[in-house]
């Protein structure tokens, strides 16, 4: 799975669109909140509800998972596209991220 592939994948989810707050950095978003960083050879997503949790993928594929910088602490991963992590897996990743990102959203704000 390329890049092209894992922004296709996350724009088929209901409801998210692709946004680039900061020049050059596309992100994919489901209501006004992002649930994938996309850039470059590797994708933002998050991972678990805190760093302890997201901390087990890192020590499944420590050379293709780290902590996001910044936002690390609160459970979000970057991940290499391509490397160790299976395209399934990281589907399921991105589902994950999405699922977690969509259940704080007000009932509202989520797709229909």
């Amino acid at each position: 799975m390329d890049g092209a592939q894992l922004l296709a994948y996350c724009l088929a989810k209901p409801g998210a669109w692709q946004d680039e707050p900061w020049e050059g950095d596309v992100v994919a978003k489901v209501g006004d909140k992002i649930f994938a960083f996309l850039g470059g050879d590797s994708v933002g997503l998050k991972c678990g509800r805190n760093r302890d949790e997201a901390d087990e993928l890192v020590h499944i594929y420590p050379d293709d998972v780290t902590a996001s910088a910044y936002i690390g602490r609160y459970g979000w991963n970057s991940i290499r596209v391509g490397g160790a992590v299976a395209p399934d897996e990281l589907r399921e990743l991105v589902d994950q991220s999405y699922d977690a990102i969509l259940s704080k959203l007000p009932k509202s704000k989520r797709p229909k």
